[in-house]
Order: structure tokens, then C-alpha cells, then sequence
């Protein structure tokens, strides 16, 4: 009897502990995973190295870096070198200066494309509507928004009526039961990066809204991170 070919996916790798995660969730549901990153002009751009270390110790089928220039708009702390990340400041409070317009909707639409060209039915992003900096790209109704707008937009759903599913699994953890899971599933911490503004080394600044998620997280989950910090702040449960 012919073995049944894995389903294919794309998953939005970016080499965050959240992306890492829902790598490990992917493979481990048996999906043939076609990483898709992103270098956009973003000022914390280390994040790739950290995607093709996660890519190449998970063995994806495929591993694709697209380079766009959203810093030609700003518009955000991340793309723009005229806008400082916030450090320090509280969590959840609004859409942050971080947040970078329309880039969930560029992603999507990249994995969208490449989704049509292998032919494949599934889409994977770490997005989290919990413990979150309140990006509104981050959202359930978001996401289905997007799915209904592939099932128009695309030939395989208008020829052949394939629909396009977005999976999102961490959407309604915590950062505490994302690293349990993640730590569960194997996943190396610390190949990942989550600073917003690392040091010209990589090391994490310890203060942008993504590293105090991240610290908490691991504080909360009882666990130590392993990732490096120029300055680690305490961080108790």
C-alpha cells in the first residue's frame, strides 16, 4: 500500500519562542512545514539567524527568508530608527509603538501565495491574543477574516473550491502555557529571540514589552530562560 503523503503548510517562522512553539506543534501534527520568514527593515533583524538555527534543527521541508522594505512607511518603533522601543512601559495598555501597520496582513498574504504554489491547505502563525502587546493583527476575528477573504482571492478556491485554514494555536495562551507546551514538545529556548532592541551581539535588553512577556512567562512556568540578557531584570512569579 502507497504511504500517504504529509500535508503540506506554510508557518510563518520569525525565531521567537511563539513561531518556535507552533513549529513544534506542526511537526508534531505531521504537517510537511515550508518555513516562510521575513527580513522587512526591521531594526531587531537577528531574529532571522535565530529562524534559520530553529529551521535547520527542526528540518522543515523548506526554509525561504522574503525580504520587503516596510521601513520605507515607519510608522513603528521597529522599522523606524527615529522611534525608541518603549522599555518599562505597561503591559497591555493600548497598541504600542511597536506595533507595525499591516504587517500580519503582508505576512499572510506572502504565505497565502506560496500556500497556492505548493498547493497546500494550511497556514501556521504563533500570533497570541493573551499575552500580547495589543496588536490587533493578533485576533481571532482577524484571522477568520483572512481565511474568508483567501476563499475569494485565490484560483484554487475559486476552481476547485480548496478553502484555506489558518492555524493559530496559541491564540488563547498564556506565555507561561506556551513555554510549557513548547517545553514539552522539545523545543531549544535558547535558539530563540524575542527583543524588540537586542545588543549588537544578540543579547536581549531585558526591558521591551517582549522581553518582560518573555521573562514572565519563564518566571511564571518556574523555568529559567535561556536566552542572554544585557540587563536580566528579576522577574518573580
Amino acid at each position: 500500500m502507497p504511504s500517504i503523503p504529509p500535508r503540506r503548510a506554510v508557518l510563518l517562522l520569525s525565531g521567537g519562542l511563539d513561531s518556535a512553539t507552533t513549529l513544534a506543534i506542526a511537526l508534531r501534527e505531521g504537517y510537511a512545514v515550508h518555513a516562510l520568514s521575513f527580513r522587512y527593515g526591521q531594526r531587531h533583524a537577528i531574529e532571522l539567524e535565530a529562524a534559520r538555527r530553529i529551521a535547520e534543527q527542526s528540518r522543515v521541508a523548506e526554509h525561504v527568508i522574503a525580504t520587503i522594505d516596510l521601513a520605507m512607511f515607519g510608522g513603528s518603533a521597529l522599522t523606524s530608527p527615529d522611534v525608541a522601543v518603549p522599555k518599562d512601559a505597561p503591559l497591555n495598555s493600548g497598541i504600542p509603538v511597536t506595533y507595525v501597520p499591516a504587517r500580519n496582513t503582508v505576512f499572510l498574504s506572502f504565505a497565502l501565495a506560496w500556500a497556492e504554489v505548493l498547493e497546500a491547505d494550511h497556514i501556521f502563525i504563533g500570533v497570541n491574543a493573551l499575552d500580547y502587546s495589543g496588536y490587533p493583527d493578533c485576533r481571532s476575528d482577524y484571522l477568520e477574516a483572512f481565511e474568508r477573504m483567501a476563499s475569494l482571492a485565490t484560483k484554487r478556491a475559486v476552481e476547485d473550491g480548496r478553502t484555506l485554514r489558518i492555524h493559530a494555536p496559541l491564540l488563547r495562551l498564556g506565555k507561561r502555557e506556551i513555554i510549557e507546551l513548547g517545553t514539552r514538545l522539545g523545543v531549544d529556548y535558547a535558539l530563540t529571540t524575542s527583543c524588540y532592541d537586542p545588543g549588537a551581539a544578540g543579547e536581549a535588553c531585558g526591558h521591551c514589552d517582549a522581553c518582560r512577556l518573555r521573562l514572565r512567562g519563564f518566571a511564571e512556568a518556574g523555568l529559567e530562560d535561556p536566552a542572554v540578557y544585557r540587563d536580566r531584570p528579576v522577574v518573580t512569579r
